[in-house]
């Protein structure tokens, strides 16, 4: 049991260690603007690939070669 102490005494420390909680606050803002952004530019691209394809049949139906 005696080389386990320095172990334990460190996770002891470090569960007790209250820093770093800040930035963790600060990441997990970070990460839901993130996935807001996401899931905002996933609608935007459906649209746009909307458009395009409608302007892309536009322009081969409006061929004057056929």
């Amino acid at each position: 049991m005696r080389p386990l102490r320095p172990l334990l005494v460190q996770f002891r420390a470090f569960l007790e260690d209250k820093r770093g909680g800040t930035a963790i606050e600060y990441g997990l803002i970070a990460a839901l603007i993130v996935i807001a952004m996401m899931s905002a530019l996933s609608a935007f691209a459906d649209t746009a690939i909307g458009i395009w394809n409608f302007v892309g049949n536009a322009v081969v139906d409006s061929d004057p070669t056929t």
